[in-house]
């Protein structure tokens, strides 16, 4: 297997990044289907948001060679989504990896596997979404990977220069073009929940409000 490296993408645009970060993932989650990582995909840091742009590694199995090199890479604004081709046992991110990406600026790290360290990573405050923690790391085999390449994340395809979104409730990836009006649309119902809940809780039935209530009795 070789390396492939290919130019670093466009950065998404700062005010939809702005936006993206006022909206919740599970909020987008009411409106959209696809994009979302698998939900074992989760923050190992509590209470972190963030929204930037996809810069994509397929990291194969045991290999963390092309990782220690494209860091060099990596820009304020960018969140690195790393593909480990189906290993879930071997860490390729720990805290020497972890101190690296965070002096590059780097918003975050999204994993489809482990990552280890957690204590160091916890000083940094580097945001890391994973597959929870592994003592089992990654080497230098040399065995090769791809650096801005489509990718797979938790089952979610991911392009560089696409926008993520992730907070304390998963990790979300769209295409650009895509984003703005399923954002707006989450902000919108955001701004509004807070009545509903009041309304709920002075006794307003929820099956009325939804409408699920003259759905089932239409069918009675």
């Amino acid at each position: 297997m070789s390396y492939i490296i290919k130019d670093m993408p466009r950065q998404v645009d700062p005010a939809l990044v702005e936006k993206a970060g006022r909206a919740e993932t599970a909020t987008i989650g009411h409106r959209r289907h696809m994009g979302f990582a698998d939900k074992a995909i989760q923050c190992v840091l509590p209470g972190r948001r963030i929204a930037g742009t996809a810069v994509t590694l397929a990291l194969p199995g045991q290999d963390s060679t092309l990782l220690h090199h494209i860091i060099a890479s990596l820009r304020p604004g960018d969140v690195l989504v790393i593909d480990r081709l189906g290993d879930h046992k071997h860490a390729c991110l720990g805290g020497g990896v972890a101190a690296a990406i965070k002096a590059s600026g780097c918003l975050a790290v999204i994993i489809d596997g482990p990552c280890t360290d957690l204590p160091e990573i916890e000083d940094l405050d580097l945001p890391v979404w994973c597959r929870g923690v592994a003592p089992i790391t990654t080497r230098l085999y040399d065995i090769g990977g791809s650096f801005n390449v489509p990718v797979c994340c938790g089952g979610a395809v991911v392009n560089p220069g696409d926008l993520i979104l992730a907070d304390f409730s998963g990790a979300l990836v769209m295409p650009t073009p895509e984003a703005e009006a399923d954002i707006d649309w989450a902000l919108g119902k955001q701004e509004a929940e807070p009545e509903g809940h009041k309304r709920l809780l002075a006794g307003e039935k929820l099956g009325e409000r939804t409408g699920a209530s003259a759905m089932v009795r239409a069918k009675l």
